[in-house]
């Protein structure tokens, strides 16, 4: 317990503001506005721990999150994988402390505790998981909060920009929020469901979003698009916007989201 608050401590008064842009940068109301996302991505090995995994959303984790306010849970598969699938979850909180609340919310919940038995309990020889890798990021000013689409089937597309140094990270970003990026994706179809900086994780640093399209033929058709409109090559030829100096890798991977995902 001491050392959970004393991280959260530290993280608050120190390490992730140093993050965040000054105040001057963003205005108050986008800065009380903006939310944090928890990316998990799940390892697994074969489908009794993806079904593990799988149950352990379903009837624990999504319905307790959802009663401490986390409304919108996403949890999805790889479309296509190569070797087993991994399993991605997308976790909204609406403030920093809401997340590092969750772990001791969560240890007094009965009905989770419950209902996350056979998740919590699994054994070493039989795991739930290979393992999670897990990252904690800062939603956009221009995009501050989540929007799930409607529910019908979809597929989804995850994408990581890795910059090679903070200064350019801070400048991707923002080129998708006062450069106009994050507009352009809106008008030429390329539906954002969120985007977010991360701030604790692994090959910092980076930005992550999310975009959906009913299928790939219509993603393929969304993309071309973009590249071709006039605004988009505009802000393009920007120097200090080109992706060879500010982008230093990108990963993208197609999800498909599960039958109980709130995404």
């Amino acid at each position: 317990m001491k050392r959970r608050k004393f991280v959260k401590s530290s993280l608050l008064g120190g390490s992730v503001a140093s993050f965040l842009p000054p105040v001057s940068s963003v205005s108050v109301q986008q800065t009380a506005t903006s939310e944090f996302y928890e990316l998990r991505i799940y390892t697994l090995k074969n489908g009794r721990q993806q079904k593990l995994v799988e149950n352990y959303f379903q009837n624990a984790a999504i319905p307790a999150l959802n009663r401490l306010g986390s409304k919108t849970v996403g949890v999805f598969t790889e479309y296509l994988p190569q070797g087993f699938t991994k399993l991605v979850a997308v976790i909204p909180f609406q403030s920093l402390d809401d997340y590092f609340k969750l772990p001791d919310q969560l240890a007094k919940d009965s009905a989770y505790q419950q209902a996350a038995a056979d998740y919590l309990n699994a054994t070493a020889t039989e795991p739930a998981y290979e393992r999670i890798e897990s990252s904690l990021l800062k939603s956009f000013a221009h995009m501050p909060k989540l929007e799930a689409p409607e529910k019908k089937p979809r597929i989804f597309e995850l994408r990581r920009y890795e910059s090679h140094n903070e200064t350019a990270g801070k400048k991707k970003i923002e080129m998708f929020n006062e450069g106009g990026e994050i507009a352009i994706f809106k008008r030429v179809g390329l539906t954002p469901v969120f985007f977010g900086e991360t701030l604790i994780g692994p090959l910092r640093p980076n930005l992550t979003y999310m975009l959906t399209f009913d299928n790939m033929e219509e993603h393929d058709q969304n993309w071309k698009a973009f590249g071709s409109d006039p605004e988009w090559k505009k802000i393009s030829a920007i120097p200090e916007y080109a992706n060879a100096r500010i982008v230093s890798n990108i990963v993208r991977t197609f999800l498909i989201p599960a039958v109980f995902s709130q995404i």
